[in-house]
């Protein structure tokens, strides 16, 4: 689910739910090993994945779609295993300005809802190109973790 806002700057938030706990779900984010084989949208990979995952730490994640690297990186701001991963996100498709991505995880049985939420996005196409890029994301991270975690 995505839900658009008329704020501004444009705020982008997604929901998905995935079959896997909190804490499988936070250390996809937060293990270099794992952001590698899925943090990438459909057509790219990733060619490069450098976490220093504490409050301050960097981040930088290239993503390769045929010949053009495209590099992310960021600082985490805020962690809170499981439940909540907090980090700026600044990329070419960012106009190179710092956003701010919040992901938020919530137990639901024996499923988890992910809820990530992007701020300060430069404007409305840069919003679009993120809600496409997040959604495909999230796929991947939803196929990542069914095959990790079901036997």
């Amino acid at each position: 689910m995505v839900d658009a806002h008329p704020d501004d700057p444009p705020v982008l938030k997604i929901t998905r739910i995935l079959n896997a706990t909190p804490q499988e779900v936070f250390a996809a984010w937060t293990d270099p090993a794992s952001v590698k084989q899925w943090l990438c949208p459909e057509g790219a990979s990733v060619a490069r994945v450098e976490l220093d995952v504490r409050v301050g730490g960097a981040f930088r994640i290239d993503m390769q779609v045929q010949d053009d690297y495209v590099i992310h990186t960021g600082i985490y701001r805020e962690i809170q295993a499981p439940e909540r991963l907090v980090f700026t996100w600044v990329s070419k498709y960012t106009q190179h300005r710092e956003t701010l991505v919040t992901v938020e995880l919530f137990a639901r049985g024996d499923q988890t809802e992910l809820v990530l939420t992007q701020v300060q996005l430069p404007d409305e196409e840069a919003r679009q190109r993120h809600a496409l890029g997040w959604i495909s994301i999230m796929a991947h991270l939803a196929t990542y973790l069914e095959q990790k975690f079901t036997p």
